[in-house]
C-alpha cells in the first residue's frame, strides 16, 4: 500500500473529513493534522483576500516531498503509515481553509514528526504562491522570490 493517500491542488473547499479518511489506517495509533486558515492580517497589516497560483509541476512536486518525509521519518524504524495533503488554489477568503497536510503513524511523536515536516517542507520546496490583497488597497506576492 502507497502512504501516500491524497495529494492536490484544488480550486474548491478542502475537506478536513476527506483527508481524515484517506489516511485512516488500522496500524496507526496517532494521526496529526494541520489545517491552514486564510488570517485577516499579516506583518501587521490587515488582509481583504488572497489567492494561491501553483506552478504546473507544483503536483508532482508535493508528492516528491511526502515521498522523502515518509522515507526520513520512517527510516529509523518508526513508520509512518499514511499522509495526506491538499492545497488550495485560486481566490480565498479570510477564514478559508488554504491547506491541510496529516500523517498516520504507529505512535504519536512520529505522526507529529511526520506532519510538522510534511508541511514545513511542502511550504518550503513546492512551487505555490500567494497573492495577498491588503485593505489599504496595496498587494503582494509571498514566495515568489
Amino acid at each position: 500500500m502507497d502512504a501516500i493517500s491524497l495529494v492536490g491542488l484544488r480550486e474548491t473547499p478542502i475537506s478536513v473529513d476527506e483527508v481524515l479518511a484517506a489516511v485512516g489506517d488500522p496500524r496507526a495509533g496517532g494521526t496529526a493534522f494541520f489545517v491552514g486558515t486564510v488570517r485577516d492580517h499579516d506583518h501587521g497589516r490587515a488582509v481583504a483576500r488572497l489567492a494561491y497560483s501553483a506552478h504546473p509541476r507544483a503536483e508532482g512536486d508535493m508528492r516528491r516531498v511526502m515521498e522523502k518525509v515518509v522515507a526520513d521519518v520512517s527510516g529509523d524504524g518508526r513508520p509512518v503509515w499514511r499522509v495526506a495533503a491538499l492545497h488550495r488554489v485560486g481566490d480565498l477568503e479570510i477564514g478559508d481553509t488554504a491547506v491541510v497536510a496529516a500523517a498516520a503513524a504507529g505512535h504519536r511523536d512520529e505522526a507529529f514528526d511526520a506532519c510538522r515536516r510534511l508541511i514545513d517542507d511542502l511550504k518550503a520546496e513546492v512551487p505555490i504562491w500567494k497573492h495577498q490583497e491588503f485593505t489599504d488597497g496595496d498587494t503582494e506576492w509571498v514566495g515568489a522570490e
